[in-house]
């Protein structure tokens, strides 16, 4: 049963609606200018619905961080939403003055104004409860003008700051489309589902860790398999003894990886016949693709990807799993930007496209290397746009933003 309401529980003609998006976007180095991607495009969605019912909407947003290169004003974030909207995203460069008051007062029904990114404000990065929030400039200002907020940034809801949990406390609060994507697609597989595959790679095992942990810990759904790659695969073989080669190693010690081998080796305990380990790798040498089994290590050079007969092996486990099987995918198998190393990526996503699972992808890298491994997102059950946002709820951790939407 749904814990929260959604845009059909709730008439919006003629109310002025504040809407909460996440489309803080990647910068591209050489021109400065933000990148297109797909949280501007999935957000668009949920703006066109409240503007075809007749809101006049308010949208906040952030970009960056105070200090940081990608922390930037948001007209340029207007002018993309315009596009995928279908209709104009008007923008003004002010937040709680009386330009911002006035637009806001000023908008038509199914008009949209963007306002300024939110992070100018201090008090929005302050981790507070909702109430305490609803005390402060931001939330106290805008909520004067507005009948209902819509919380749609699931990738920032981890964050109890002030323009995702204190409306909250003195308006009614729906989720948004990409919300409630993200809720029910985390729905069907921790609640619908008795058994499920982790495909789990990229260069961050703390989290993956962290979500296999409290998955076992959860006891349901069961993990059935666990696929592993990346960073993770590495540790792993390092857990049972295996020399990688100076080169990997180096870069493990460096990031401090090697301080996870310990966790590593209790799960490979807990898991059993259920870990699927690298049996092959693949390295960097001289710029080339040199691939060494497992029991030829260490390697030669850096390792990059996985090896030829783990592709097989990965491709042939995937593709078996069954309708009533979910697979959780959280980064790609290896260094996937460089064309050398995209082999295993490209198969193994090949391979989810495929299956008759349903797959949810893990947001960043994942989606950039679906693109990469020229594939769509259609080909998949449901591509996160979430990056720490869904790790986090994966884990089980507090999740503020969804907190608030039991109110």
């Amino acid at each position: 049963m749904r814990f929260y309401k959604t845009l059909d529980d709730v008439k919006v003609q003629g109310k002025t609606v504040i809407v909460r998006v996440d489309i803080n976007s990647p910068i591209d180095p050489k021109t400065g200018r933000i990148q297109d991607n797909e949280r501007i495009q999935a957000h668009a969605t949920t703006l066109r619905e409240l503007s075809d019912n007749g809101a006049k909407v308010v949208v906040l947003a952030h970009q960056g961080r105070k200090g940081d290169p990608d922390f930037l004003p948001l007209a340029q974030h207007a002018e993309l939403l315009s596009k995928h909207v279908g209709k104009p995203v008007k923008y003004v460069p002010d937040l709680l003055g009386e330009e911002a008051e006035k637009a806001v007062r000023s908008l038509k029904n199914g008009e949209i104004l963007l306002l300024e990114n939110v992070r100018i404000l201090d008090e929005e990065s302050v981790e507070a409860s909702p109430e305490e929030h609803a005390k402060g400039a931001l939330v106290s200002k805008l909520s004067k003008l507005a009948d209902f907020f819509v919380l749609d940034a699931f990738s920032a809801a981890h964050r109890s700051h002030a323009s995702i949990v204190g409306f909250a406390a003195v308006l009614p609060v729906v989720a948004g489309r990409v919300m409630e994507k993200e809720l029910e697609a985390l729905s069907e597989l921790l609640e619908k589902r008795d058994k499920i595959i982790l495909f789990m790679g990229g260069n961050k095992p703390k989290d993956c860790i962290s979500v296999i942990d409290m998955i076992l810990k959860r006891g349901r759904p069961e993990i059935k398999l666990l696929l592993t790659a990346g960073i993770l695969g590495q540790l792993f073989l390092m857990a049972e003894g295996r020399d990688l080669g100076a080169p990997s190693l180096e870069y493990i010690k460096k990031e401090k990886f090697d301080e996870l081998v310990g966790k590593v080796k209790e799960l490979s305990q807990k898991l059993g016949e259920k870990l699927c380990k690298p049996i092959d790798v693949a390295c960097d040498v001289g710029g080339k693709r040199v691939e060494v089994k497992v029991g030829d290590l260490p390697a030669p050079g850096p390792i990059m990807d996985i090896g030829s007969e783990t592709v097989a092996l990965y491709r042939k486990l995937i593709t078996s799993a069954t309708p009533e099987d979910a697979i959780i995918v959280k980064g790609p198998a290896g260094a996937y930007e460089r064309e050398e190393f995209r082999k295993g990526t490209r198969e193994v996503f090949k391979a989810l496209a495929e299956s008759r699972a349903f797959t949810l992808i893990g947001g960043g890298d994942s989606s950039t290397a679906i693109i990469l491994a020229g594939l769509k997102l259609e080909d998949f059950s449901y591509v996160s746009i979430a990056g720490g946002a869904l790790i986090h709820y994966l884990s089980g951790k507090p999740m503020p933003g969804v907190e608030i939407l039991k109110r």
